[in-house]
């Protein structure tokens, strides 16, 4: 007999496909949808990491499988929609948090920063979502997890072409939300704060940085990937079915403050 949290959230005979999943954010929200029951697919550029990333994953008894995949290739793209439902059945949740970040200021960006930054945050995730979201609503349920930053709202530190991108998942988010919500697909953004992470590495060298970014939270601290880890097991379950294009702020207050 389920548990009341389990009727709630349990992710038993869902298939997740995890972009970015083998570190950080991506890993976090992987690991938690894998121990709420659900079968992951993890994708990500690196084997080493993805091997240990899974490793981890069946050391926890999550079913979970990679694929090693470029996103900002639009073959790594087509390969990952062909491969991803031969390990566990057809996705029902895409977590889209693959990404890269170039900062520098605007006026120094080329057309080649541009074309990469766009081709990862943006066109994977719209790719990845004509592929699997109409699939999800002939079966009549599925769960979109786009993640945002700070720039999906704000200019914040060089956006640059990162903020372009990043605005654009609200609006693919949106998007998607309206074209798939009547046959029970939601689409949502999760928006971080500044998280300590591998992609943020770069700021937090700078001296002085990572205490800055905490004072800006209402928290007093700067986050981790594991606060991501309730949200997104709430979003793919069946407990968020009314909640749709949305952007939800994970940023200890940091938006507001």
């Amino acid at each position: 007999m389920p548990t009341y949290i389990e009727e709630l959230f349990s992710l038993t005979g869902r298939v997740a496909l995890v972009t970015g999943g083998s570190s950080g954010i991506g890993y976090a929200i992987a690991e938690a949808l894998g121990r709420a029951g659900a079968a992951v697919v993890l994708v990500a550029r690196r084997q080493k990491e993805l091997t240990e990333a899974v490793d981890r994953l069946h050391g926890l008894g999550v079913r979970a499988a990679a694929i090693s995949a470029d996103l900002g290739d639009r073959a790594g793209v087509a390969r990952v929609c062909e491969e991803a439902g031969g390990f566990f059945g057809e996705i029902d949740i895409l977590v889209n948090d693959a990404a890269n970040n170039i900062r520098k200021p605007m006026a120094e960006l080329t057309p080649g920063d541009y074309d990469q930054t766009i081709a990862v945050n943006l066109t994977a995730p719209f790719l990845l979502g004509q592929h699997f979201g109409p699939r999800m609503a002939a079966r009549g349920r599925g769960r979109i997890i786009n993640i945002g930053s700070q720039q999906s709202i704000s200019a914040f530190g060089d956006s640059g072409v990162y903020g372009t991108a990043k605005a654009g998942i609200c609006g693919l988010t949106r998007s998607q939300a309206e074209a798939w919500s009547a046959r029970g697909v939601t689409s949502n953004t999760l928006i971080p704060g500044f998280i300590l992470t591998p992609l943020t590495a770069p700021a937090q060298a700078v001296p002085g940085r990572v205490e800055q970014m905490a004072a800006r939270t209402m928290t007093g601290r700067n986050g981790v990937p594991d606060d991501f880890r309730g949200v997104a097991v709430f979003l793919a379950s069946d407990s968020s079915s009314y909640v749709t294009g949305q952007a939800i702020c994970v940023d200890g207050g940091f938006s507001v403050h």
